[in-house]
C-alpha cells in the first residue's frame, strides 16, 4: 500500500541517536553508525522523531510500505523489555497521537531507546573476597571532558588513548583497571552534546598529538554510537592510519562486544 511513511537520508544522517527515543514505537534502531527504520509496519508515519534530528535528515514521504501494525510493535517493543501500555501508544480509538484537536498520543521519549527508558535491577553480589584496600584511581590527567581538553596536551602524546561514554564508569565496575590504566582518556556524551564539536575536536588531537591507539567504550544503548561515528569519521578526516577498537558495555555491566 502506498502510505506515509519515516524517510531518514542517510548522506545527512550522522549517527547521534536523538530520533531512537523519540520513537514510541522503537521502530528507529542505529546500524553501522546511521539511524534506521527496523521495518516498515513499525512506523506509524507521524513523525514524532522530526524534530529531533539536528541534521535535518529525517522527513515524512509516501511510498509503497506494510501497513503499520500495533500487534507488531508490541511484540517488538516487549522483546526489548519495553511494556508497551508504559509507552502510552494509544493508536486505538482516535489514534491519538496529540498532533491535532482530538488527539491524546502523548509519545513519551524513550520508546525504542534504553538509554532513556526507566529501569531497575539488582546490582551484581559483591565479591566475596574484598580488594584488601581500597582500589586505586588509575586517571593520570585533567581535564577529562572532551569538550574541555586542549588537543596540545602533553598527556596526548604518543598515548594510548580511550575514547569513553560517560555512562560507561558507572556501568562497568572495573573500568580503572581495564580499560584506564595508562591511558589518556576523554569523556562525552554523544546525546546531550554537539556531536559534530566532537568530530572537530577528535579530528585535531589526531592530527597533532601523536596518538599510538584508540579505544572506543560505549554503552549499548543505540544514542551511544554517536559517538564511535565521531571518532571514525575524526579518524577518516585527520587522514592518520592509527589502530582503532571499539568495546560495547551492556547497561548491566557486561563486555558484549570487543
Amino acid at each position: 500500500m502506498i502510505r506515509k511513511i519515516v524517510n531518514i537520508d542517510q548522506d545527512k544522517c550522522d549517527g547521534c541517536g536523538l530520533c531512537v527515543p523519540s520513537c514510541a514505537e522503537g521502530a528507529i534502531k542505529i546500524v553501522d553508525g546511521k539511524a534506521q527504520i527496523s521495518a516498515d509496519n513499525l512506523c506509524d508515519g507521524l513523525g514524532a522523531c522530526l524534530g529531533d534530528c539536528p541534521r535535518d535528515a529525517i522527513t515524512i514521504i509516501e511510498r509503497e510500505a506494510d501497513e503499520f501494525d500495533e500487534d507488531a510493535v508490541e511484540k517488538h517493543l516487549q522483546a526489548q523489555g519495553v511494556t508497551p501500555k508504559a509507552q502510552a501508544h494509544g493508536h486505538g480509538a482516535g489514534h491519538g497521537h496529540g498532533h491535532g484537536a482530538g488527539h491524546g498520543h502523548g509519545h513519551g521519549h524513550g520508546g525504542g531507546c534504553p538509554g532513556s527508558r526507566m529501569q531497575s535491577f539488582a546490582p551484581a553480589p559483591a565479591a566475596s573476597s574484598p580488594a584488601a584496600g581500597p582500589v586505586q584511581s588509575q586517571l593520570a590527567q585533567w581535564p577529562v571532558q572532551l569538550h574541555l581538553v586542549p588537543v596540545t596536551a602533553p598527556y596526548f602524546k604518543d598515548a594510548e588513548l580511550l575514547i569513553t561514554a560517560d555512562c560507561v564508569p558507572f556501568a562497568y565496575g572495573n573500568y580503572h583497571q581495564d580499560f584506564l590504566a595508562g591511558k589518556a582518556v576523554v569523556v562525552g556524551c554523544p546525546k546531550l552534546d554537539d556531536n559534530n564539536a566532537y568530530l572537530n575536536k577528535l579530528t585535531e588531537l589526531f592530527k597533532v598529538s601523536g596518538i599510538k591507539g584508540i579505544t572506543v567504550l560505549r554503552m549499548e544503548v543505540p544514542c551511544c554510537g554517536g559517538i564511535v561515528m565521531a571518532a571514525r569519521q575524526a579518524l577518516a578526516a585527520s587522514g592518520m592510519e592509527i589502530p582503532f577498537r571499539e568495546v560495547t558495555i551492556s547497561i548491566r555491566g557486561e563486555i558484549i562486544e570487543r
